[in-house]
């Protein structure tokens, strides 16, 4: 029965009463590592930084694996771009649908043939199906109300997607 132990009838001290505050600060922490580890990919994939080929030979390199030069573009794009907002917080649920597309054509298209684990010389699925998840949420739950979208609606009174949409 519901009541002052919740609906499973007891409660794990402290859980239940995860505040909105920890709650927050726990979708700052997600947006950090997806947007981190997106920024730095993207950035090496774009601008050849921490150690990456650059946007030429990565869009070679996907043309390689039968992925046109404008599909390449598109994700490189996505990582670097959607890294920033995602970290930011900024056009969140944009930023994240990027990520989750191409993970999503990562998974179908080199990881999931695999296997699993990263092991050995496979480089399974399963770091990028973790990304995919993490990325999900963000679309399904935005960037929370520490981003700068919770911001742009304060003082707009609004969803900026919505208005741009409408």
């Amino acid at each position: 029965m519901p009541g002052k132990y919740g609906k499973a009838g007891f409660e794990i001290r402290g859980v239940s009463q995860m505040s909105e505050k920890t709650q927050n600060f726990s979708l700052v922490f997600l947006r950090a590592a997806l947007g981190i580890i997106f920024f730095a990919h993207g950035s090496q994939k774009l601008l050849g930084w921490y150690g990456g080929y650059g946007f030429d030979a990565t869009v070679q390199f996907f043309q390689q694996m039968g992925i046109p030069p404008a599909l390449g573009t598109l994700a490189i794009l996505a990582e670097f771009f959607g890294g920033l907002m995602v970290l930011l917080g900024f056009f969140t649920r944009i930023g994240a649908a990027g990520i989750a597309a191409t993970m999503a054509v990562a998974l179908f298209t080199v990881h999931l043939s695999q296997g699993f684990f990263i092991a050995g010389d496979k480089i399974g699925f399963e770091y990028v199906f973790a990304l995919l998840l993490m990325a999900l949420y963000l679309v399904i739950n935005g960037g929370g109300e520490l981003s700068v979208d919770r911001y742009i609606r304060e003082k707009t009174g609004s969803n900026v997607i919505g208005k741009l949409l409408s």
